[in-house]
């Protein structure tokens, strides 16, 4: 496209309206489970001389201790391996959900039991792009 947007698709029930120009242009669908929560991810990434880098990342996340958006963010702690006291982020919303974020990781809680995580590479993109990422990820309309 001339604009440089590009369309993520549907991942898991949410559409990924927005992919900056800048990510890479390889797209890889995972499924995997991890502390009982399911997940359904999405990664652009490019090519280097040391093998392959992550621009973007967009999980969608299933699992019942999903209950609250303090839950989802203790899930994120362990599986990032995150220290919760040092892991300064801030609030956005996303139309009438909270979320959090920090310069490279936004995260919601879409629905009880369902979170959507979006991760940039701050070395491709910046604040700005993990923004409009995030906002345009909407849960896909049926049909």
């Amino acid at each position: 496209m001339s604009d440089g947007m590009r369309d993520g698709g549907v991942l898991d029930g949410f559409h990924i309206g927005y992919v900056p120009a800048e990510a890479g242009e390889e797209v890889s669908d995972f499924a995997s489970e991890w502390e009982d929560v399911h997940f359904a991810s999405r990664v652009w990434e490019r090519q280097t001389d040391d093998g392959y880098r992550a621009d973007l990342r967009v999980h969608v996340l299933r699992g019942e201790r999903l209950t609250d958006l303090e839950a989802l963010r203790a899930f994120l702690v362990d599986y990032h391996e995150r220290d919760a006291e040092t892991w300064t982020l801030r609030d956005f919303f996303h139309g009438a959900v909270t979320g959090l974020r920090d310069e490279s990781h936004a995260f919601w809680l879409a629905a009880p039991g369902v979170g959507v995580s979006v991760l940039i590479d701050p070395e491709c993109l910046d604040g700005e792009a993990l923004m409009s990422v995030s906002l345009a990820v909407l849960p896909a309309r049926d049909g």
